[in-house]
């Protein structure tokens, strides 16, 4: 539908409402001040459609300059446009129901004054959202998606950042902007992240901790409101150590064994530690010369690098005792059933390098494996999947090196593999994206073989602070709120660590122990907050100011990043006059990353010279239209582009940051990790064969 008739049709049915009720009130005198409330909050969206509408059209006329070309459609004020026009069907289709039920019997009034004005909010944050989007517009230049001046736009949207509401995105208008496959998903993600944000920093270990807060849950499934706010309150104020451990649950045996029902079943699965050993590799222009390759040695000096083997099929040499002898012994050894017949396949010409994503702070190849199994299996090619070192523990540029030197390490064993490596891809996504195409840069920069091509899912190509259409969408993400963007920055580039360390591996078993003793006391504590909560509300209502209050006032120590906490910022002078955004309660206590390193060209790509980006091997990237690093993959592809490099980019519509993991939850993002399957196909050169023709593995 064209905007021109969305932004009418919202004008007309508005005033059908409105009607409607009008109506009524001379018709009855019950649920008069509920009637006044939908009346007035009609009357408001109409204002806010009137004025988003010449926004919207402003962005339609000039916003295919944006793309890359004119087959790949996407770029940040595309989506905000898309987001709006999401926001404004789902009022429409609110008020057609109003409109046709306000007189019935059994049409509840509360209910639905409550839904209109969510959504009401909602639309006034979008208007703000366009009117910052504007300014940046103007400012750009024609086809740059970023904002170019550090005291511009970039710094005004953190000054709103923390200052505009948040709260309606997480309430009842949770994931309007997805595909309805994926709000369940996402409404239990953010009732978790809620639940286990309360209970947060009380002494339990993570699966102790995801017990009690499962009592915790219910009053955010009954009290969308309620959602709303804590989930702001936390989002803004929590540290590192709360999104590390929260996203660490994925890493957990339990909902490790329940995602491992439904994944392909494959014949090796194991993990590895290759030690800290100097290597030496034939010289790319010359394999007659070699060059030595060092092992990782930033902040702790010489150490060894874990991966993960996944191959459908048994293949040569992954039996073998040599690598054998690199299992680690707390990690899942090479199982087989009792009647295989310990046949093993030759070795496969193609080998798949994988880096994980995590925002570098957190998971591991355990929580990837689910699809990577899926990919030895549809693929028929070994997997090799690098346990890189996290930050804020291990920040820049340990875990480049711990990747470049686990490539490194891979081409020279390839057999123990099971490839030749005759074609080799690196895969990755969203920080193992960036991390494919880092490495990819030091393999030139050190002459040795570079990768025969990339695919980079929703890689980050810019790990600045600097602003973007898309970007304004950390707003209302509820995965990627820029809160959590920032600290992410700050962690990698180490601007706010004291001190570097060796991450520590978790034991999953020992961690498994602790938390079986703990885990009837948190059943019982939770248990009783969760009937304390519903019997007396007002004590929730109380604890939950006074933890915003002193979150909002507390301090992380002196640190490089800039905090713009301490004072309500002043407001952006360029809204229309008699327009202002709705405010929070709760200001966000943004640390502002503020460090060279974020420019360094092997932290931020886009940022890397022509001359180091040259040698790079085809670049296949697949982004989120939905995606706050959407123009991240947008300006890297067309700066490819330019220089003539071979590079493709697919934008899929609809989906989130972090699809690849939610790739059996919906028939969309299945379809768009078939686009990742298809690229790699492309980099190993392997053609559709009938699947009689496939060699066959354990199912």
């Amino acid at each position: 539908m064209d905007h021109k008739d969305v932004f009418a049709s919202l004008q007309t049915v508005c005033s059908e409402v409105i009607l409607a009720l009008n109506g009524s009130l001379s018709n009855s005198s019950s649920h008069v001040d509920a009637t006044d409330r939908l009346l007035g909050v009609m009357r408001q969206v109409q204002e806010h459609g009137r004025a988003v509408e010449p926004l919207i059209t402003g962005f339609t006329t000039v916003y295919h300059h944006f793309d890359l070309d004119a087959q790949t459609p996407g770029n940040g004020y595309r989506t905000l446009v898309k987001v709006v026009h999401s926001c404004v069907i789902h009022i429409i289709q609110k008020a057609r129901y109003i409109a046709s039920n306000c007189t019935g019997a059994f049409f509840r009034m509360d209910h639905n004054v409550t839904e209109v004005e969510a959504y009401c909010s909602a639309l006034c944050q979008l208007r703000a959202l366009l009117y910052l989007a504007q300014i940046l517009l103007n400012d750009n230049a024609l086809g740059q998606l970023y904002s170019q001046d550090e005291g511009g736009l970039s710094k005004r949207f953190v000054q709103e950042y923390i200052s505009m509401d948040k709260a309606c995105f997480y309430g009842r208008c949770l994931g309007f902007q997805f595909p309805p496959s994926l709000r369940p998903f996402l409404q239990t993600v953010v009732i978790s992240m809620v639940s286990f944000g309360e209970n947060y920093k009380k002494q339990q270990t993570g699966l102790g901790m995801a017990a009690l807060s499962f009592f915790t849950s219910g009053k955010y499934v009954v009290d969308p409101e309620l959602r709303g706010k804590e989930f702001e309150r936390i989002t803004q104020n929590l540290d590192m150590q709360f999104w590390k451990a929260f996203w660490n649950l994925t890493e957990s045996e339990i909902l490790s064994s329940l995602t491992r029902i439904a994944s392909s079943v494959v014949q090796v699965n194991v993990t590895l530690t290759v030690p800290a050993e100097g290597l030496s590799l034939p010289l790319a222009s010359d394999p007659n010369l070699s060059v030595d390759v060092n092992p990782p040695l930033a902040h702790w000096g010489p150490g060894p690098v874990n991966v993960r083997l996944i191959s459908h099929t048994l293949r040569q040499g992954q039996d073998s005792a040599e690598l054998l002898a690199l299992s680690r012994p707390e990690g899942p050894q090479l199982t087989l059933p009792g009647s295989f017949n310990r046949q093993t396949a030759p070795l496969s010409p193609c080998l798949l390098i994988h880096f994980h994503g995590g925002g570098f702070v957190a998971q591991t190849s355990k929580s990837h494996e689910n699809y990577l199994k899926s990919w030895s299996k549809d693929l028929n090619v070994p997997i090799l999947s690098v346990d890189y070192s996290l930050a804020p523990e291990a920040p820049f540029p340990r875990a480049l090196e711990e990747c470049f030197y686990a490539y490194c390490w891979a081409l020279k064993n390839c057999h123990l593999l099971g490839s030749t490596a005759e074609r080799v891809c690196l895969v990755g996504d969203s920080a193992g994206g960036n991390l494919c195409i880092t490495v990819s840069m030091r393999a030139v920069s050190h002459g040795v073989r570079v990768p025969d091509g990339i695919v980079a899912a929703y890689p980050a190509t810019l790990l600045t602070t600097d602003a973007s259409p898309s970007r304004l969408l950390t707003l209302i993400d509820p995965l990627l709120p820029l809160i959590v963007l920032y600290k992410c920055i700050d962690a990698y580039a180490g601007a706010s660590c004291q001190s570097v360390q060796p991450a520590q591996q978790l034991d999953t078993l020992t961690a498994l122990g602790q938390d079986t003793i703990k885990i009837l006391s948190n059943f019982a504590q939770g248990a009783s907050n969760w009937l304390q909560t519903f019997m007396d509300p007002k004590a929730q209502s109380s604890s939950s100011s006074s933890s915003s209050s002193s979150s909002t006032t507390s301090s992380n120590g002196p640190s490089p990043s800039k905090s713009l906490s301490v004072e309500r910022p002043q407001d952006v002078q360029d809204y229309p006059e008699n327009f202002e955004p709705l405010r929070s309660r709760c200001l966000a206590d943004i640390q502002t990353p503020h460090t060279p390193i974020m420019k360094n060209p092997f932290v931020s790509p886009l940022l890397a010279p022509d001359d180091l980006l040259k040698g790079l091997p085809p670049v296949h990237i697949v982004a989120s239209a939905l995606d706050a690093l959407l123009d991240d993959s947008v300006m890297f592809a067309k700066k490819l582009r330019n220089m003539n490099q071979p590079v493709t980019l697919n934008v899929v519509e609809d989906l989130p940051h972090g699809f690849l993991s939610l790739f059996q939850f919906s028939k969309e993002t299945q379809e768009a990790a078939d686009i990742c399957v298809k690229r790699i196909k492309e980099v190993l050169q392997q053609e559709e064969l009938p699947a009689a023709q496939r060699q066959p593995g354990i199912i």
